[in-house]
């Protein structure tokens, strides 16, 4: 009798944990991209073994944009655009999956591409690979809201891709002041030391208590919708600014872009070739301490001061810039360059504000070889050094003109001499300006 009950009381046990064992399986959900389901972590920083998620990404086929891009301005821009740049969508092969939850950041630490999504408080993306590591996040769908710390921060990589999915809308959020990270001033919702790509066919949305999005390297756009809110400066990088595509907005207590070094003044430059651009700011709407160049694209800028830089060159595109202060400057940011404003071909729009302003200002030279420049304002150049006009339509107040006047608001004697001569000398970038 007691073997009966021992056998009976067995069968239950081993009954009982079958169930168990099942309804484990039945609560595990599957990744249904093709990759492999993995655990989530256990502790409060997750690591790149990612979690299980039930998600479903349609990215439809492989997008790749192209860049009209030119080896012929006075920044090369031929190779600057890498196919991956360009690559709209993220090959999810092997990729590894999160979901964001409040409080526990992600630590990643090895190449790859890594697909975020979810909403969630108080969590910081870490990437902190090594220098030869490629790291792709695809944010799906993610929503980050912190007080006091980037949402997403690049310690150490070869190049990041933040990378937006069609049809989702993703947002990155930091209120109060930001914290360091030992001597580190991390003062941007993504802040990057390395490489940066923003690309992708859906939106990202950041807003800031200080910058934006920083990089202390290079820093690339070339697809997505773009929309920054910064109490200082929008889009800030250390080297580069280059953007092929995509549709900006930046709204900026400071600068909406700005690309300087203070350790080399050699770098520091913006380059434009496609996208819709739409910048409010406080100061310069752009500020590159060497070059600022646009062979194409559709840039609006309101601001104290349109655009700034050593040389300002103007390939094509089309530039509306309306401002209280200068509308495109030419000033002296650097000394690897000689000031110069330059225009080839596209158009540009100047409307000026009443007082000391003017529409272009040189602090050297000016050359027009090409495309229309329409202003609307009290003073329309502005010149130290020479000006030379070769071609293109120049409309001022809507009368067309065939000369470039100095109306010395705030110029130099040397543009006063120059004009009442009556000749233009020989202006030009004396490292010799390629000419379009």
């Amino acid at each position: 009798m007691g073997k009966k009950i021992s056998a009976i009381v067995l069968a239950l046990l081993l009954a009982a944990s079958f169930a168990a064992c099942g309804s484990a399986k039945e609560s595990s959900t599957s990744v249904e991209t093709g990759t492999e389901a993995v655990s989530s972590a256990e502790s409060s920083e997750k690591t790149e073994t990612g979690n299980a998620q039930s998600v479903v990404i349609d990215q439809g086929s492989t997008v790749v944009s192209s860049a009209n891009v030119s080896s012929q301005g006075a920044i090369d821009a031929s190779d600057l655009f890498t196919k991956r740049d360009l690559t709209q969508t993220a090959e999810l092969e092997g990729a590894v999956y999160y979901t964001l939850s409040s409080g526990e950041d992600i630590s990643i630490t090895s190449a790859g591409v890594y697909v975020i999504s979810g909403s969630a408080t108080e969590v910081t993306i870490t990437i902190d690979a090594t220098d030869e590591d490629k790291v792709q996040l695809v944010l799906n769908g993610a929503e980050i809201t912190n007080k006091d710390f980037p949402c997403i921060y690049v310690k150490n990589a070869d190049k990041v891709f933040v990378t937006t999915v069609k049809g989702t809308t993703n947002s990155l959020s930091v209120s109060g002041t930001f914290t360091e990270d030992g001597n580190t001033n991390t003062d941007a919702v993504i802040f990057a030391k390395d490489d940066l790509v923003l690309n992708g066919l859906g939106t990202l949305k950041v807003s800031s208590s200080d910058n934006g999005i920083s990089c202390k390297d290079d820093l690339k756009i070339t697809g997505g919708t773009l929309v920054i809110s910064a109490k200082d400066c929008g889009l800030e990088a250390n080297d580069s600014i280059s953007i092929a595509d995509g549709d900006i907005t930046i709204t900026a207590a400071n600068d909406a872009i700005h690309c300087e070094n203070d350790d080399d003044y050699s770098v520091g430059s913006i380059y434009i070739c496609g996208g819709t651009i739409k910048l409010t700011a406080g100061d310069d709407g752009i500020h590159a301490t060497t070059i600022f160049q646009i062979d194409g694209g559709n840039v609006t800028v309101a601001a104290a001061e349109g655009i700034e830089a050593t040389w300002v060159q103007i390939n094509g595109g089309d530039i509306s810039v309306t401002a209280t202060d200068d509308g495109v400057n030419a000033a002296k940011k650097s000394t690897a360059y000689t000031v110069l404003f330059e225009m080839n071909d596209g158009t540009l729009k100047v409307s000026m504000g009443q007082g000391d302003t003017d529409a272009i200002d040189s602090n050297g030279n000016i050359i027009v070889n090409g495309g229309t420049i329409n202003i609307t304002g009290q003073s329309s150049f502005d010149y130290d050094g020479t000006a030379k006009y070769n071609g293109g339509t120049i409309i001022v107040n809507g009368q067309t003109v065939n000369a470039i006047t100095n109306q010395m608001m705030g110029g130099g004697m040397g543009g006063m001499q120059q004009n009442q001569g009556g000749q233009m000398g020989p202006g030009g970038n004396q490292g010799g300006p390629r000419r379009w």
